[in-house]
């Protein structure tokens, strides 16, 4: 464990009104206590206390500082802490923690304030990820499901996964040393049952993994089509800003635009590309093959046509082919008339491809951009839409890994019970399992997770 003390600014650099600079250590009072006035006395515990910071070597003024002092283990590294509220700017607090280095704190290393945290015991591995997701959330849903897991929801579910497979431990233990000639108090049966049960539970908890993790980057909404079908208006009407050139010449697009946006609450990366028609030219023709690359990708597609036209054939064989995203057929520029707009029934051309929704609009007069923005969360985040916001979310692929691993050695045990394989043999699974779920919360150190789940971390966190 360290013992040196580690300095950093903890806001993002550059010109602002403040900035914050931590101190953690054993020194790091001391470290204070050689950059203020001689004459000030060391500010009380918990009390912001304006200070005047003087340079170490030639006592001139850097700033005016606001001070607040943290002891051990009453802080959140769980070490003395300090932390320096200085003017903002470039110079100001890259001299106050240049001073500090000159009194021999050592600059901190991504995420190594968290990661100490962690060490001393202030929260779990979950947690620690859960601060990293709720600084990067940018949308309710993830702020929502960080916080559950700040708070410990997540955390407390997977322990409580935990003492319900040590009870499956200890019923077969009880199982297996009872005499052969005397019937056991537990029977094989009941051992089979509870790990029956307990696979259960990890499916439900393993069903929120796809949903949860696209949280973390937001789900990748394509939008298709061929030239002109209103696929650049309606990426400008949901993003509520001009952000792809809109005329009517055909094949105006060229590259992939790509923004993310908030529709329900969930994260959202919208991508308008190229229309899909045989390329006028090279420039075309790497536009058109972008756009097919984004759309392999895709977690939905927006399938465009619009209302006063017919389905092409082109339109009806990218509908009817394959894929493993759902579809949304938009029906564009309904203000513009044309026939009679009707959803594809399940005998129709369209309808012979499983649609995820169909859904009219109009840029012009705003009609279906509400029921659009409404229908993609249902679509893409199915059982988080309809979900309790504190039910717990598996939010990244190493939580999903642990949680699959564990269920996998607990379904090789009910395996090898099942076609007679000794259970004291068929019982390693079940200690495999304990180990995944105690690596998930970090009761088991691995120094490699460790390195994954902080080098994600900002400076200064």
């Amino acid at each position: 464990m360290e013992v040196d003390t580690i300095v950093s600014l903890s806001t993002p650099p550059g010109v602002g009104a403040l900035a914050l600079v931590r101190l953690s250590g054993p020194d790091a009072v001391a470290v204070l206590g050689a950059l203020l006035d001689e004459r000030a006395d060391v500010p009380a515990v918990r009390i912001a206390t304006l200070r005047r910071l003087l340079d170490p070597d030639t006592g001139d003024l850097i700033d005016d500082v606001v001070v607040t002092r943290y002891v051990s283990p009453e802080s959140y590294t769980g070490e003395d802490m300090v932390e320096l509220s200085c003017h903002g700017g470039w110079l100001i607090p890259e001299l106050v923690v240049d001073a500090c280095e000159r009194l021999g704190a050592r600059r901190a290393e991504r995420g190594e304030f968290t990661r100490r945290a962690y060490l001393r015991g202030k929260l779990d591995l979950i947690q620690a990820e859960a601060i990293a997701d709720l600084i990067h959330a940018r949308s309710s849903a993830m702020h929502r499901a960080a916080l559950v897991q700040m708070e410990r929801g997540l955390s407390r579910r997977i322990s409580e996964l935990r003492e319900r497979l040590i009870r499956l431990e200890a019923l077969l233990a009880h199982h297996v040393d009872f005499p052969e000639e005397d019937e056991p108090p537990v029977s094989i049966d009941t051992v089979m049952e509870e790990a029956v049960v307990l696979l259960g539970d990890l499916d439900a908890l393993l069903a929120t993994a796809p949903e949860g993790e696209l949280l973390r980057e937001g789900a990748l909404a394509v939008f298709a089509g061929r030239p002109n079908a209103g696929k650049s208006s309606l990426y400008n009407a949901l993003l509520g800003e001009q952000r792809a050139i809109v005329t009517e010449e055909p094949g105006t697009t060229r590259d992939a635009l790509e923004a993310v946006v908030q529709m329900g609450g969930f994260p959202f990366r919208l991508v308008d590309t190229a229309g899909l028609r045989e390329p006028a030219g090279q420039i075309e023709e790497m536009g058109i093959e972008i756009a097919r690359g984004y759309l392999g990708r895709a977690d939905v597609v927006l399938y465009c046509i619009p209302a006063d036209d017919e389905p092409s054939p082109e339109d009806l064989a990218f509908l009817n082919k394959p894929a493993a995203a759902p579809i949304v057929l938009v029906r564009t520029k309904t203000d513009l008339g044309g026939p009679e707009v009707k959803p594809p029934g399940p005998g129709s051309d369209e309808g012979s491809r499983r649609l995820g929704g169909y859904v009219p609009v109009s840029v012009e007069t705003g009609a279906g951009v509400a029921q659009l923005r409404q229908v993609l969360p249902e679509l893409v985040y199915r059982r988080m839409v309809t979900s309790e916001p504190t039910m717990p979310v598996l939010t990244r692929a190493r939580q999903s890994r642990s949680i699959r691993q564990a269920r996998t050695e607990i379904e090789a045990f009910r395996e090898g019970l099942s076609s007679g394989l000794p259970a004291e043999i068929a019982g390693t699974h079940l200690r495999a399992a304990e180990l995944a779920m105690e690596e998930l919360l970090g009761t088991v150190t691995v120094d490699d997770i460790l390195d994954v789940v902080f080098r994600e971390f900002c400076i200064g966190k």
